[in-house]
């Protein structure tokens, strides 16, 4: 067997000088570069989370444009139809009245049925406005209350004191509390002295 000769492997490397245009990097450059590099993914992921944050945003300000016109809608409807609790009470009455007015034109000669029926009416709708806390003002044989009573002229009296309620001309209500109407009254006033 013949031995074949291996060519022998220089081990040292040779640097070889750099070639005219060849890129010279040097460690400032390396660092210069990832540090750019890492600033460029930084900026991505904060534009990432800026587009996150914008999506919530106008998320958000849809959602509570959708509740603001919801709820404007059902304040409408609770306008429209706030008083349909008393007016449901209210219907009877007036259904009553007119049973009233249909009888005593079939019997005219007796006025007594027609205001036993309204009499009937009448405390039917005192009862329906107790309900919803309506309460009459107290008026007549109490002093005159300016917060309450509309003062609509004096009458000369000596059988009580000056500035009394004598005669009401109009009803006052309160309404849980606070007035709904005024009461119209006349009020006593000390009688003129004569010489």
């Amino acid at each position: 067997m013949t031995e074949t000769k291996k060519p022998e492997v220089n081990e040292e490397v040779e640097t070889q000088a750099p070639v005219e245009g060849d890129a010279v990097v040097d460690e400032n450059q390396v660092e210069q570069l990832s540090a750019e590099e890492a600033l460029q993914v930084e900026l991505v992921a904060c534009r990432e989370e800026v587009e996150k944050q914008k999506d919530l945003y106008l998320r958000n300000r849809a959602e509570n444009e959708n509740f603001r016109r919801r709820m404007q809608r059902e304040k409408e409807e609770l306008a429209k139809f706030a008083n349909e609790s008393i007016l449901r009470e209210i219907l009877p009455v007036i259904d009553n009245l007119e049973r009233a007015v249909s009888h005593a034109k079939e019997t005219e000669g007796d006025a007594s049925t027609l205001v036993e029926g309204v009499e009937m009416t009448l405390s039917q709708f005192q009862s329906v406005l107790s309900k919803f806390n309506v309460s009459i003002v107290d008026a007549k044989g109490s002093p005159f209350d300016p917060a309450c009573h509309e003062a609509m002229g004096q009458i000369e009296r000596d059988d009580c004191d000056a500035n009394t309620v004598v005669e009401v001309m109009q009803g006052g209500y309160m309404l849980n509390g606070r007035l709904l109407r005024p009461a119209l009254v006349m009020v006593s006033k000390a009688p003129a002295v004569t010489e």
